[in-house]
């Protein structure tokens, strides 16, 4: 308690804790349409001081405790401990049923000898067919101590004998079959059937050659033979005479252009127009230059004419030499019957318009002008 003229003295300023001092809040932004007006801030009440302890009333911690004396009563005797159980005994020691050890610092008796156990005789076993490795060696083994008496030892058997040496592998030789016993004979009335011999012939060999060289030698032997070949027209064949006058010569041009035009892969070309002192008119053009298909050439010669000619169906005229074929029609031109016949090789073909003549006569002049017009060059 302090006297009515003393003042309590003022509480201690708190000492640093580490904590940072809190700044004061912010003020809050204003919201997009709200009052201008600032609110009144809100003052906080004042923490009133602590209440001096000295105005309280003190309180007895022994308040109604019996503290008269501090001495205890007498303790009970512990109970007497527990009596353990007697360990259990040891189980006797089983009798050794070797012979008994001699003592060590008296000299050893001599032990009585052990009657040895029959012996059984065994077969002896065949030598192995694989080579055996030798037995070990033994090596040296310590005597016993002096102590003890040398046990006698079973004599050890005796080390197998190596196998003998495999002879030498010899090559197998090759049998010919087995065939009958001389004695054994056919049945009577059948003959013994001879053996047939296997032929060894490389057909397959044969076939690949005969295709190899038969077959470019059938279709390259025309070709050759038939290109490559020159044309020149002759003045006179058999009764025919070579017209020079103007008319035939612009008629020879007229159908150069068109063998040209029909056959743009010609080398050469050629035309011209003979005639005879009995009215006869023949008419014959062409070209050179290498034919891989003659055949289909002469049936395409013959489409190419049938509009120009009338021509009717074309008959196939038999030449007699490979790689040539010719094709002979009927038709009308000027207003008279007319021949048309064709000779195509794989050098040359030749066209020729016959008057006053038979589809025959016709294929038989052709050959005719066809042998004297184209010539073969062969090398």
């Amino acid at each position: 308690m302090f006297r009515a003229d003393e003042q309590p003295a003022e509480p201690p300023t708190p000492r640093w804790s580490g904590s940072a001092a809190v700044p004061p809040p912010k003020p809050r932004k204003r919201a997009w349409g709200e009052s201008a007006e600032i609110p009144p801030v809100p003052v906080p009440a004042p923490e009133l001081p602590p209440e001096p302890p000295e105005h309280l009333t003190p309180v007895d911690p022994w308040a109604g405790a019996d503290t008269g004396g501090w001495d205890l009563p007498p303790a009970a005797p512990p109970p007497p401990p527990t009596p353990t159980l007697p360990y259990p005994t040891a189980p006797a020691a089983r009798p050794y049923s070797g012979p008994p050890a001699p003592p060590v610092h008296s000299p050893a008796a001599p032990e009585p000898p052990r009657p040895e156990p029959p012996r059984v005789g065994y077969p002896a076993a065949p030598p192995p067919a694989y080579p055996v490795s030798p037995p070990p060696s033994a090596y040296p083994v310590s005597p016993p101590p002096a102590s003890r008496t040398p046990v006698p030892s079973r004599p050890a058997p005796p080390p197998p004998a190596p196998p003998p040496p495999a002879p030498p592998r010899q090559r197998r030789a090759t049998t010919p079959p087995a065939g009958p016993p001389p004695q054994q004979q056919a049945p009577k009335g059948y003959a013994p059937k001879p053996a047939r011999r296997r032929r060894r012939w490389p057909w397959f060999l044969l076939f690949m050659v005969a295709c190899c060289c038969g077959c470019p030698a059938y279709y390259g032997v025309p070709m050759a033979s038939q290109y490559p070949a020159d044309a020149a027209l002759p003045a006179e064949v058999a009764d025919l005479r070579l017209r020079d006058d103007n008319t035939s010569k612009a008629t020879a041009k007229q159908l150069e252009a068109e063998v040209r035009k029909a056959h743009w892969l010609a080398e050469d070309t050629f035309a011209g127009v003979y005639g005879t002192p009995a009215g006869k008119r023949v008419t014959v053009f062409g070209g050179t230059g290498f034919r891989f298909t003659p055949e289909s050439d002469a049936e395409d010669e013959m489409v190419r004419l049938t509009e120009q000619y009338s021509l009717g169906e074309a008959q196939v005229v038999d030449t007699g030499v490979r790689g040539r074929h010719q094709r002979c029609a009927v038709g009308r031109a000027d207003g008279q019957d007319v021949v048309v016949c064709t000779s195509v090789d794989h050098g040359s073909i030749t066209t020729a318009v016959f008057t006053r003549l038979s589809l025959d006569d016709s294929a038989t002049l052709l050959g005719t002008l066809r042998d004297q017009t184209v010539t073969t060059n062969q090398k």
